[in-house]
């Protein structure tokens, strides 16, 4: 996976100059598109698209140092219309004009090529299961918040924190099968992962029950879910753990991830320093 995954990143230094399908780069590496974006976000730790921009945007800044095209020609051959967003984008990264920079000489901001390697840590084997599970339905209270990678949420914390504990008893007493009890769903984040974009938070019960009028409901179709668990220090080791499943589960195993809500059961020691976690993921096989 990751020698088709370099593959990738060979094909997208061809094109800087031209159009990116993603849809090429799902080919190549064997897989969806939902999942190559997803698994290219975890290892690079940006967007595809973020660092197709930059990448472009790097390599401009190569020809506007040379002076051997004129800025609008620069502009127009790595995808900007105008002058002026190809300088508004410049600016952005470089912190400084593509004529200043050709009249100064200026040192300019640069984004590596990317490429991946497996790194054997010895943290251990990841403990997992696969499992076929009937279309079922999440019942609770859902908020829209931005997403952070470490740390606690303070949009989830203040969220979870003003609903009544009434609720939340009504929301536990609703669960009927696995995961069991109160969990944490994220839903509708997109591919671009960065720290701060918009997700669907959902604290809720996975139910076959009907959903009371006061409280929101996810009909969440059959399929196949890894999941996987965890247990360490609270936020991280729930953190972590996402962070693995996609860096290193993924790429060694015949399965990608597909559209669906992602689920964790966090349970919390009392001092609210460790956490055991089950993670589920939605995912479908790889052919071959």
């Amino acid at each position: 996976m990751l020698d088709r995954l370099n593959e990738a990143l060979a094909h997208v230094e061809r094109h800087l100059d031209a159009p990116i399908e993603v849809a090429d780069l799902a080919r190549i590496t064997l897989t969806s598109e939902y999942h190559f974006r997803r698994m290219f976000s975890a290892l690079a730790g940006m967007p595809l698209s973020e660092y197709v921009r930059r990448r472009r945007l790097t390599v401009a800044a190569a020809e506007v140092l040379a002076g051997e095209r004129t800025l609008l020609d620069v502009a127009i051959r790595h995808g900007y219309g105008s002058t002026e967003a190809f300088t508004r984008a410049f600016r952005a990264m470089h912190g400084i004009g593509p004529g200043e920079a050709r009249r100064t000489g200026a040192a300019l901001h640069s984004q590596q090529r990317l490429s991946f390697r497996l790194v054997v840590e010895g943290s251990g084997n990841m403990r997992y299961r696969v499992v076929e599970k009937p279309a079922f339905r999440l019942v609770g209270q859902r908020a829209r918040v931005p997403l952070v990678h470490e740390g606690m949420n303070p949009a989830i914390v203040a969220f979870v924190k003003g609903i009544p504990a009434e609720t939340t008893a009504r929301i536990e007493a609703l669960s009927d099968q696995e995961p069991a009890g109160i969990v944490n769903v994220s839903d509708l984040l997109g591919e671009d992962r960065s720290e701060g974009v918009e997700l669907d938070y959902w604290y809720g019960a996975v139910t076959g029950a009907d959903v009371p009028d006061d409280l929101d409901a996810l009909d969440v179709p059959a399929g196949t879910w890894a999941v996987f668990e965890s247990s360490g220090e609270f936020p991280a080791a729930v953190q972590y753990l996402w962070r693995d499943v996609f860096t290193q589960w993924f790429p060694s195993n015949p399965y990608r991830s597909r559209p669906g809500p992602e689920i964790s059961s966090v349970r919390i020691s009392a001092g609210g320093t460790h956490a055991d976690a089950e993670l589920w993921i939605p995912v479908e096989r790889t052919a071959g």
